[in-house]
């Protein structure tokens, strides 16, 4: 199996330093540069195709939240982690808003680290529970639900509603009595017949569709 390409950017070198040693201890990982700034971090992106970038948000020329914007919307495929010293909502919700796909935070042990960028290139990540529920009380301040029809059978709107609770593939498939393959696939149909990247997305689009509520996420 290929290697999971990665690149760094972060304008302190301290910080570019550990997530090195956390990514190069781990053969499954390779570093494919290291950016200063967001817009180095585009141009990097562009000229080494990573399939993950770790994106520190304050960052000089362009933040973090630009750079993952204009990405984005350039190279869709990549994912972007944002990593961070604290999980403020404030910035997450932006962040998520232009693309990003979750965050890291600095002080959590390697081990996790590694777990969770494994689940992130293969679209296995959940969002924690409390990310989840902090995510649908942020979008219920800014936006009003509007009721449509959804397009998905019963079943896949059994897993969005796991998915939007912030559950892992194999919690779902203990929870519907199916196989964590049947899960993932199920979840891959429905992101493609939504035209949606990840569960971050879904879990907004549903609540903004009016598919999921906000009382079933504190449950």
């Amino acid at each position: 199996m290929n290697p999971i390409r990665i690149l760094l950017a972060d304008d302190h070198s301290y910080a570019r330093a550990a997530m090195r040693d956390i990514i190069q201890a781990d053969d499954s990982f390779e570093i494919t540069g290291e950016a200063v700034n967001g817009r180095e971090a585009v141009h990097l992106a562009e000229q080494s195709m990573p399939d993950i970038i770790l994106m520190d948000i304050t960052m000089p020329e362009m933040d973090g939240l630009e750079a993952t914007k204009q990405i984005k919307e350039r190279f869709p495929y990549v994912k972007i982690i944002m990593v961070t010293v604290s999980d403020d909502i404030t910035h997450l919700f932006e962040a998520i808003k232009r693309g990003a796909q979750g965050y890291l935070l600095k002080n959590l042990h390697p081990a996790s680290w590694h777990e969770y960028l494994r689940a992130v290139a293969f679209d296995e990540a959940p969002m924690s529970r409390e990310l989840a529920v902090r995510l649908l009380k942020e979008f219920s301040s800014v936006t009003t639900p509007v009721q449509e029809k959804s397009p998905l059978t019963s079943r896949e709107t059994e897993i969005l509603k796991c998915v939007a609770r912030g559950k892992s593939n194999k919690v779902i498939s203990l929870e519907l009595c199916i196989s964590e393959h049947t899960v993932k696939n199920h979840l891959k149909n429905i992101l493609q017949k939504l035209h949606l990247d990840n569960r971050v997305q879904l879990t907004r689009y549903a609540y903004e569709k009016g598919w999921i509520r906000i009382t079933n996420q504190t449950k």
